[in-house]
């Protein structure tokens, strides 16, 4: 039920014959909310913060290829320890489709892509306050016990690989499973 309407927003200005008075109402009513959801943690392993910190500074194992959907939870929790988020780069190999902007909490993230320049498995963040970082980003399809051997591989402070190498090393010896720790949950 809309408010009756407010003479205040009635045009009372001067007419010629034949004109009509126009009144502009302005509705009240609260807007539907929706539903509250739940939303999975985002699976992300970060790098404790030190002054050398290589090539990658964590993992993010999104659940899906869907950048505009995924993006917005990993932007929104690094805004809090890192900083706001300002811009993300993708490599237009891992993403089907790369959106301009992704809202991100109470702010938008601009996005852009790169080919050549950028590793398929590579995220780059730009942040006011932090500067650049780069996360592996692990294919959501990956299997739960590599997708750990790469996070903890990325995670670790002393990794000085790049996504590539990381990716290359999945399987290898050098990452075993024992060593792999449980991803934080932002």
């Amino acid at each position: 039920m809309s408010e009756p309407p407010d003479p205040a927003q009635h045009d009372t200005g001067s007419r010629t014959r034949g004109q009509v008075p126009i009144m502009t109402t302005i509705s009240l009513l609260p807007a539907p909310h929706p539903e509250p959801t739940a939303t999975p943690a985002t699976r992300i392993l970060l790098k404790p913060r030190c002054a050398d910190r290589g090539m990658v500074d964590g993992a993010w194992w999104p659940r899906s290829r869907d950048l505009a959907s995924e993006l917005p939870s990993l932007v929104a929790g690094l805004d809090e320890c890192w900083g706001r988020i300002t811009r993300v780069a993708v490599n237009v190999r891992m993403w089907p489709e790369i959106p301009e902007k992704v809202p991100a909490g109470i702010h938008t993230v601009s996005v852009g892509w790169f080919d050549a320049e950028q590793e398929p498995d590579d995220l780059l963040l730009l942040s006011y306050t932090v500067g650049r970082w780069d996360l592996l980003v692990v294919p959501p399809e990956c299997d739960p016990e590599r997708a750990a051997r790469l996070m903890s591989a990325a995670a670790d402070v002393h990794n000085r690989q790049s996504t590539g190498e990381l990716m290359a090393d999945i399987g290898s010896a050098r990452h075993p499973t024992a060593h792999a720790a449980p991803w934080d949950a932002i």
